[in-house]
């Protein structure tokens, strides 16, 4: 049976969570996303899980791998300078494939900025961990339903390709209250298990597309993790001379992302076939772009809405396809321009032009003028 409530998009969060068997959160004060910790802080203890304050976020983002290593699904929260400092220890759980959840309510920078809404950390959320020999999952929601929906994907997403993913939520978002449905049944994708011998298990043994099964701490099995180039079996590598067996693993560690793009990325697309200009948005912006195409398309500007829901890994190839009918796209967000270059590079033929706003939303009469003056 599904429940009807009315919420923030922080809390939101908190019970998508929840639902998806999250039971240890690990955190930092900041704003916007202290609501986060504070709703985390007494449902944990309802559900038997666990919290902790930590002293930074450093130390945030240590304890909730710590956490995904003994089986617990495991999730922090922070704003831009918070997800600075936990870049490290992303690429730490990228390295040794650890399912976890990070939720970043952006707000301006750069340093400390200030508590505006803006969607700034979009290529620090990709690139932000040293190397680039790596891919990544993020997601980005653009109402408070998604909140709830997409913070259950993410855990999904990461215990599948045992990989962090990213909730890259926005000041707008996470204090906007709306309604919100509560479906009475969730699809939940659990932790897969070693079922060989402990004399069989390699740890970072899998195909090339898949994830290995996950041991946890207390099952009985040997696994040594590090955040050094590693074997199958998890040990070090620390010559040249030994790189190729490390290579096989590194590699995967990407390939488990790309050669499941088309399963992992995630559109909303309306208006496409007979567009002429495409509106490309995300987050909280989108609600702006939608309500401009529509006023556009009653006024007989052929125009046609398209919504990143998974940022990264970004996928040029569906993006070609989906604007395969437009001459022109419109590329709305609000920074100095982060999408729009993957936008360009997915479509080299086309008019792809900017609309950028360095703080807040853009209006739909912002968007709207944009349209016009394309078409």
């Amino acid at each position: 049976m599904d429940n009807v409530f009315f919420m923030s998009g922080n809390d939101a969060c908190v019970e998508g969570a929840i639902a998806a068997g999250c039971r240890f959160f690990a955190g930092y004060p900041i704003t916007p996303a202290n609501e986060i910790a504070e709703r985390m802080a007494f449902r944990m203890f309802e559900v038997d899980g666990v919290f902790i304050q930590m002293e930074d976020e450093i130390a945030s983002i240590c304890a909730v791998i710590g956490a995904s290593w003994t089986g617990l699904k495991a999730m922090t929260a922070t704003s831009g300078p918070g997800f600075s400092l936990m870049q490290e220890g992303i690429g730490y759980a990228i390295a040794t494939e650890t399912p976890c959840v990070i939720v970043n309510v952006q707000r301006i920078g750069p340093s400390t900025g200030s508590i505006f809404s803006q969607q700034g950390d979009v290529m620090q959320a990709r690139w932000g961990s040293h190397g680039g020999i790596y891919e990544n999952i993020v997601l980005s929601p653009y109402s408070v339903q998604e909140m709830f929906s997409l913070t259950i994907e993410a855990f999904n997403l990461s215990e599948e390709f045992r990989v962090p993913v990213i909730l890259l939520s926005e000041a707008a978002i996470g204090h906007l209250r709306e309604r919100i449905v509560i479906p009475g049944k969730i699809n939940v994708v659990n932790r897969r298990k070693p079922t060989v011998s402990v004399k069989d298990f390699k740890p970072f043994k899998a195909l090339e597309n898949e994830a290995p099964p996950m041991a946890s701490f207390g099952d009985g099995y040997r696994v040594y993790y590090t955040g050094h180039l590693h074997t199958a079996e998890g040990y070090p590598v620390l010559s040249l001379e030994k790189y190729p067996l490390a290579e096989e693993v590194l590699k995967r560690i990407s390939s488990k992302i790309k050669l499941n793009i088309h399963r992992i990325t995630m559109f909303d697309a309306r208006y496409i076939d007979d567009s002429e200009i495409i509106v490309v948005s995300y987050g909280f912006n989108a609600r702006s772009a939608l309500r401009a195409v529509n006023e556009a398309r009653r006024k007989g500007i052929k125009a046609g809405y398209l919504r990143l829901i998974t940022l990264w890994p970004f996928n040029h190839q569906k993006i070609r396809e989906l604007c395969s009918h437009a001459d022109n796209v419109i590329v709305a967000e609000v920074n100095n321009g982060q999408i729009l270059y993957e936008v360009q590079r997915a479509l080299p033929s086309k008019n792809v032009t900017p609309l950028l706003k360095l703080v807040d939303a853009h209006t739909p009469i912002e968007i709207l003028s944009k349209i016009r003056e394309v078409a």
